[in-house]
């Protein structure tokens, strides 16, 4: 999302916000202080707006304390942070073993905790005519090896299509790659590599869309509501007919393999500082306007339960 329109939606959210906090303890630790300190967040590109919006909240209650949050992608996130270098990991997958083993190996307990989720989203130019893809076609499409060069080589595409393909990605190091691939190719960052490599740069693939009739582009949901006047979503076909991305579909479990949870992976040694417990508990407590100003889609009340208890278990 566009800084700009980011601080704008955060303006309007800070007043509810602010009513949650106080019974979150948001800003005061246990002793009645002011919070100070620094936060170190990084990773993945789709959940980085999400957690500057939640910092940016935070940070209003407590004008002490300083959150920063970087987008080194999901994989580079965590081999910071099991390199200890920072105190939370943005992910948009789950922890991978080798991460998993590489943290345990340097001391660094953590937990998975959800903070939003997600509509994976197929974004096409507004004139391409097809308004949806099966998960079959978008792996004759996305497929290692794939030669499909053009949306007429499509099999089953309705309506008729001839324009050049023009695919745009994310790079290897992200999550939304990671989850892309296995989602629809049946294997973890398996996927054709001539396509346009937007690394990290989620808003590269909107403008390479928005200019070309021919191009497809998979992103979060953020960026697709973030620009929806520029870009059209497709409906997936997951095997139960045609469901396009939104808050209704993702939350009621109907979008079919590209609905996924986005999560931070807060570090059991950063928790217990006391503003660092404090954002995470403000980030949970708040989750579903924190969501709404950055365009996400928020938890369920089981969800929002499940997250507090894991950060239960992190701090006992």
């Amino acid at each position: 999302m566009p800084r700009n329109r980011l601080y704008l939606c955060l303006a309007t959210a800070v007043a509810a916000v602010t009513v949650v906090a106080v019974g979150c303890g948001g800003s005061d630790d246990d002793n009645g202080g002011e919070l100070s300190g620094t936060i170190r967040i990084d990773g993945s590109s789709t959940v980085a707006p999400l957690s500057e919006a939640a910092a940016e909240l935070f940070q209003n209650e407590n004008p002490g304390v300083q959150v920063t949050v970087g987008t080194s992608g999901t994989g580079g996130g965590f081999e910071k942070f099991c390199n200890g270098e920072t105190d939370i990991s943005d992910a948009s997958r789950p922890i991978a073993a080798d991460e998993i083993e590489a943290c345990e190996g340097n001391g660094i307990a953590f937990e998975q905790v959800t903070v939003s989720n997600d509509a994976l989203s197929v974004l096409v130019n507004p004139e391409n005519p097809v308004d949806c893809l099966s998960v079959e076609q978008l792996n004759q499409v996305w497929a290692p090896g794939s030669t499909v060069s053009s949306w007429s080589q499509i099999d089953g595409l309705e309506p008729a299509f001839g324009e050049p393909l023009d695919l745009y990605g994310p790079g290897t190091d992200s999550g939304t790659f990671d989850y892309f691939t296995e989602a629809i190719n049946g294997e973890e960052g398996a996927q054709r590599t001539n396509y346009n490599n937007i690394g990290e740069d989620d808003n590269t693939g909107i403008v390479g869309v928005e200019g070309s009739l021919g191009g497809m582009f998979y992103v979060g949901f953020s960026y697709y509501a973030e620009n929806q006047e520029r870009v059209k979503a497709l409906a997936i076909d997951g095997g139960e007919g045609c469901v396009e991305p939104s808050f209704e579909s993702v939350q009621g479990g109907t979008y079919i393999p590209l609905g996924r949870g986005l999560f931070i992976y807060p570090s059991g040694a950063a928790l217990e500082r006391p503003e660092v417990l404090a954002f995470i508990e403000f980030y949970i407590g708040n989750q579903a306007e924190i969501a709404e100003a950055a365009g996400y889609i928020s938890l369920t009340e089981v969800q929002e339960e499940e997250a507090l208890a894991k950060v239960e278990s992190l701090t006992g």
